[in-house]
């Protein structure tokens, strides 16, 4: 009855050490100052070959600050009507830029760094719409630069173990996978969580993670039913995805930003099941039943906060020429932009950047 998953979802070097160098070392220029920028900031650290040579951020000081504390070489903020990114777009000796900015600013960024001739990983949602993450592929493609959407999960060992498995056999056919992650978010009609016009709300933030689980284990879907609460904003504030297969698996997805939830996944077949431990986005145990009583739990360590890993398979595909990663091809972001589309049709839920 499964459907057998494609390769790549697998690494082929799931238990390398991220921090070891592949190859000549890359200076890394990170475009904003936020949560998710220091993060990989330090982890980006811990790499035998980057170096954290640029920082941008729309006020100077703010980039000054994120470099001092980060020990990054150059700090670019807005200057004479130039804004901080275009400035590090500019500097020659960046190979490799970090994009972290909210969602909507991702198409503008990425196109000017591509055109630039740089290298770049951008933060998951890879884009609004599935037609900026088009425009961009084929950017990245002509100009055979390379390209990847941030999807930290998807490298990280517990999450590559538990594809392993599902994809072994050993949970026999696969007839269901569930999964959740939510957190009361304070509201603000000013946060990039909140903000249509960043591409605010559960569904481009949080989704991905739910949907991971789904895509590791079964695949793309073939229907996609959804319903959810859009605030007066016009965002969505959560939503609940159900997800069809042709060989008939099922599949039920949740995304809160109203309510903490067990953040677990399930992955069931007719011999067996498996469970995450730890929020589903870094599961750090699996636990594994197969029969009625064959139980066992394996345990997974991470090299930092996580990002450790996405960071050296982008470093590893630069080093090695390629374009994408053969884990995690363009082609799957595009996917994904296209089913979330979908999902946000039937949600109601549009953002400024779909009429550009």
């Amino acid at each position: 009855m499964t459907a057998p998953i494609a390769t790549p979802w697998l690494s082929n070097q799931p238990n390398t050490d991220p921090r070891s160098a592949t190859g000549n070392s890359l200076r890394w220029g990170i475009i904003a100052t936020g949560g998710i920028a220091r993060s990989v900031a330090q982890d980006l650290a811990l790499l035998g070959d980057a170096e954290l040579y640029a920082v941008s951020s729309r006020g100077q000081e703010t980039a000054d600050a994120f470099a001092a504390a980060y020990g990054v070489s150059t700090a670019y903020g807005d200057d004479d009507g130039v804004h901080g990114y275009q400035r590090l777009l500019a500097d020659e000796a960046v190979d490799v830029v970090y994009v972290a900015t909210p969602h909507a600013q991702h198409h503008q960024i990425v196109l000017a760094a591509l055109n630039a001739g740089k290298h770049v990983l951008c933060e998951k949602a890879f884009t609004v719409n599935a037609r900026e993450a088009r425009e961009l592929i084929d950017v990245a493609r002509s100009r055979n630069l390379f390209l990847m959407e941030a999807v930290w999960s998807r490298f990280l060992p517990g999450m590559q173990r538990a594809f392993e498995i599902a994809a072994s056999g050993e949970l026999g056919d696969l007839h269901w996978v569930s999964a959740d992650l939510g957190f009361p978010a304070p509201y603000s009609p000013t946060s990039r969580l909140w903000a249509r016009g960043d591409g605010g709300g559960a569904l481009l933030d949080i989704s991905v993670y739910p949907l991971l689980w789904a895509l590791g284990t079964l695949g793309f879907p073939q229907t996609v039913s959804a319903m959810g609460v859009v605030n007066d904003d016009g965002v969505d504030a959560q939503n609940a995805m159900t997800l069809g297969y042709s060989h008939g698996a099922q599949v039920q997805l949740t995304s809160s930003l109203l309510s903490h939830g067990p953040r677990t996944a399930t992955v069931a077949g007719n011999l067996g099941f498996l469970q995450s431990v730890g929020s589903i986005n870094n599961p750090h145990k699996l636990s594994i039943v197969t029969g009625r009583s064959d139980h066992r739990t394996e345990t997974f360590d991470v090299v930092g906060k996580g990002y450790t890993y996405e960071l050296r398979e982008v470093t590893r595909c630069i080093q090695q020429g390629l374009t994408e990663s053969p884990v995690m091809p363009l082609e799957d972001s595009l996917n994904v932009m296209r089913l979330f589309d979908g999902v946000r049709a039937q949600l109601g839920v549009s953002y400024p950047n779909d009429s550009h």
